[in-house]
């Protein structure tokens, strides 16, 4: 994708999805925020979206090898196994792949919510620290794959090389904002994707980062598309 960045509105689902079709082989982030900066309503992102995020959040995962997500989005939003429409599933067939993406949770504690092993036949995969691994594996946990990224907490950067190690380079990140914090420090996003909620919500994270940030100075990101419907604005920024 090249040239000015592509601005208008779009009709429905189907025509905002073209536009989000090829994915990095790399991480891309899916985020809402309200226009005045919050990413959580009462702790949930729900109050925020509408029906066409919503179904734009399940047409990402569809492009995706790996949806990555924090343990206390996965959580707050009840997270379960990935369910796709039966064209994402042929769609999916065709490119070679046979099964939904699994949904991967980094957590440094090793606790992933109930929602998410409901499913023996699409287990998640567990991103945690080696203290917390060990529990799971004295277990022989089989609800889950655990994937080993760290000593003492998690590493993201070595968390990413791990999924695609495994064959999972389309890592599709929903959050929450501490993670993203996490990725951007590491300079390991190569998309984002956001939707600005016409909406207004008194919950911007104002000095709540728990460390300052790593970077020497703001990553600097190129708008591909800003499309409209609505009301909501989706913005898609590539590196």
């Amino acid at each position: 994708m090249s040239g000015a960045p592509l601005m208008g509105t779009v009709g429905d689902i189907t025509e905002l999805a073209s536009y989000y079709a090829e994915p990095p082989q790399g991480v891309r982030v899916n985020m809402i925020f309200s226009a005045d900066g919050a990413a959580t309503f009462g702790g949930r992102v729900g109050p925020l979206s509408d029906e066409i995020d919503q179904q734009l959040l399940e047409i990402l995962r569809g492009f995706a090898d790996v949806v990555l997500v924090g343990a206390g989005t996965a959580r707050a939003e009840k997270y379960g196994p990935v369910r796709l429409t039966e064209a994402q599933q042929a769609q999916r067939h065709r490119a070679g792949r046979t099964q939904p993406p699994p949904i991967a949770v980094i957590s440094r504690t090793g606790a992933l919510p109930p929602t998410l092993v409901s499913n023996p036949h699409q287990p998640p995969l567990l991103v945690t620290c080696a203290e917390s691994a060990a529990p799971h594996d004295e277990a022989d946990d089989q609800r889950c794959g655990v994937l080993v990224a760290g000593e003492g907490s998690v590493d993201v950067v070595g968390a990413i090389a791990l999924l695609r190690a495994h064959g999972l380079s389309r890592v599709l990140c929903e959050g929450g904002p501490t993670l993203l914090d996490e990725l951007v420090d590491a300079d390991a996003v190569d998309e984002f994707c956001v939707t600005v909620a016409p909406k207004l919500a008194a919950g911007q994270p104002v000095n709540k980062r728990r460390r300052p940030s790593q970077l020497s100075v703001p990553a600097r990101l190129r708008l591909a598309h800003a499309l409209i419907h609505d009301d909501y604005m989706f913005l898609r920024y590539r590196r």
